[in-house]
C-alpha cells in the first residue's frame, strides 16, 4: 500500500468526483492552449513565455498549498492524515527530468494532458500515449532492480 493510500472502502459513485474533476482540468488544459503542440513548441524554442508562465503557477500554487497542509494539518475529504515524507534528490531525478523533457519536446505531448489532446482529435497523440504506458510497464517490469 501507498504511503497515502486511502484505507477506505467507497462505493463506485465516489470515483465521480474524479471524472468531474478531470473533465473541468480537460477543459482548462484545452481552453488555456496548454495541449497546444503549437504552444510547447513555443516554449522550447523559447519563443513565448506562454507555457512558463503556466507551469510558473502551478509550481507557486504546489509551494503554497503544501505550505498550508503542513501548517493546517489539513486532512483529507474522509479526515485521513497526508503524509508528505522527505525526497532524496539523486542523479536518477536528472537523467528522468532529461529524458522527460526530450520526450515532450519531441512529440509535444506531455503524460498530463494525453487524454485531452486525444479528446480533441489529436489521434496522432496515441503514439505518445502508447509509449507512456510501454513505459510505465517497463518500469513495473525492472522496479524492484532499479535502485531507489
Amino acid at each position: 500500500m501507498c504511503l497515502n493510500e486511502s484505507r477506505l472502502e467507497h462505493k463506485w459513485y465516489h470515483n465521480l468526483k474524479y471524472l468531474v474533476a478531470g473533465a473541468v482540468f480537460g477543459i482548462l488544459f484545452v481552453k488555456s492552449e496548454v495541449i497546444s503542440w503549437f504552444r510547447i513548441q513555443e516554449m522550447f524554442r523559447f519563443q513565448s513565455l506562454h507555457m512558463y508562465g503556466i507551469i510558473g503557477s502551478a509550481v507557486i500554487t504546489g509551494i503554497v498549498s503544501v505550505a498550508l497542509i503542513k501548517r493546517f494539518d489539513i486532512r483529507t475529504l474522509y479526515g485521513e492524515p497526508i503524509v508528505l515524507s522527505p525526497k532524496k534528490f539523486g542523479k536518477g531525478q536528472v537523467y528522468g527530468g532529461l529524458i522527460f523533457g526530450f520526450g515532450w519536446a519531441l512529440t509535444g505531448a506531455c503524460p498530463g494532458p494525453l487524454f485531452a489532446q486525444i479528446g480533441t482529435g489529436a489521434t496522432v497523440v496515441a503514439v505518445p500515449l502508447l509509449s507512456a504506458v510501454a513505459g510505465t510497464w517497463v518500469y513495473g517490469y525492472f522496479r524492484e532492480k532499479l535502485p531507489h
